[in-house]
């Protein structure tokens, strides 16, 4: 069977900004990939080119069957697309909003009423479905712009950045709305800097970095690749992290990871309980006072480090405007000069959605 989502050597320069350089993924049916990557690494342009948003220097991209380059608009028939921010309308109320993304998409004015209603119910907003926009909380918000991307039941969807924003309740129901849809055979590229979002989420992991898919596999297999164990301690005065360092660096198979904010040093050893007995009481002996310390196996945020050499910068905006980000001028693409998008209901969507070439 034919992957749902495929690149092939896809390259996309912005002036001397080589945004793209080579990125090659695929994405069975009815699975989620989760990629991941630092800001700027190409994970928005990659969402762009594959949703027929922007086009490559060269390479070659098959959604749902259908070649993006030859045949965009019949891409675009055939996939949902939510971004960072919530693509809707603040002076229409919900249902308009969904009626209006019906409409676009050349549904009757009857069935896009239906299928809005269906939708509010589902994301939990039929009681704010009068309300305008405006007046919808951020996870509100949220799950609108989500809704609106399924009005046409699509087969694959493409959300960059679901819940960035998002509180950790609001978080927690989207990803239960994610895995509905996948356990209803939608096909999902999710891009993320959450780390335990793509834990849970993603069936597969891609690592981007610098325009390149630099690692690929599972969760658990990404981990394995990384290796060892992890020593976590959190000191008990930011004076003592220096010291603490000090007495670690024996045990330690690489440099160890300061957090300063938290006090917490984390140290890749080898050795199981041995080791953590024996870091234990070094720090003892030279009277560093610990608010805890434990053995803990790789993260993905030590997948992440390990890989790219930076940790996950996940309270920042990504590498640009998400597709679903547009209209009123909030933002600026900055995926390695990408063009720009915004937060309003703009024309990503709306092209999108209406089949024009963008």
């Amino acid at each position: 069977m034919a992957p749902a989502i495929q690149a092939e050597n896809l390259v996309k320069t912005f002036g001397d900004v080589r945004a793209l350089d080579g990125v090659s993924l695929d994405v069975p049916e009815g699975t989620v990939l989760g990629l991941l990557g630092p800001n700027g690494a190409g994970k928005t342009t990659t969402v762009r080119v594959l949703t027929t948003l922007l086009r490559p220097d060269s390479g070659r991209a098959v959604v749902a069957g259908v070649d993006v380059l030859k045949h965009p608009n019949k891409v675009r028939s055939l996939i949902g697309l939510s971004g960072q921010y919530a693509a809707v309308d603040e002076y229409l109320t919900g249902f308009e909003n969904l009626t209006m993304v019906g409409e676009l998409y050349q549904m009757s004015n009857r069935a896009a009423k239906a299928r809005a209603l269906e939708l509010l119910e589902w994301f939990n907003l039929t009681e704010a479905k009068d309300r305008t926009a405006k007046t919808y909380s951020g996870g509100m918000r949220r799950r609108l712009d989500l809704a609106a991307a399924l009005v046409v039941r699509p087969p694959v969807m493409f959300l960059d950045e679901p819940t960035t924003g998002l509180d950790p309740r609001n978080r927690l129901a989207l990803w239960e709305v994610i895995e509905t849809l996948v356990e209803q055979g939608t096909t999902l590229l999710l891009t993320t800097q959450y780390l335990e979002e793509a834990d849970r989420l993603a069936h597969d992991i891609a690592v981007v970095d610098h325009g390149r898919v630099i690692a690929r596999g599972t969760a658990d297999q990404l981990k394995a690749q990384i290796g060892g164990e992890r020593i976590e301690v959190v000191v008990h005065e930011r004076g003592l992290i220096g010291d603490a360092v000090a007495a670690l660096s024996g045990y330690a198979l690489n440099e160890p990871t300061v957090e300063k904010n938290t006090r917490r040093i984390t140290v890749p050893v080898s050795g199981g309980a041995r080791v953590l007995a024996d870091a234990i009481r070094e720090l003892d002996a030279r009277g560093i006072e610990m608010d805890d310390i434990g053995l803990r196996r790789p993260t993905l945020d030590d997948v992440f480090l390990t890989l790219t050499g930076r940790v996950a910068e996940e309270q920042q905006e990504e590498d640009g405007a998400a597709p679903g980000a547009r209209g009123r001028g909030k933002g600026k693409d900055k995926d390695k000069g990408g063009a720009g998008g915004t937060d309003g209901p703009g024309p990503d969507r709306q092209a999108v959605a209406a089949g024009k070439e963008s």
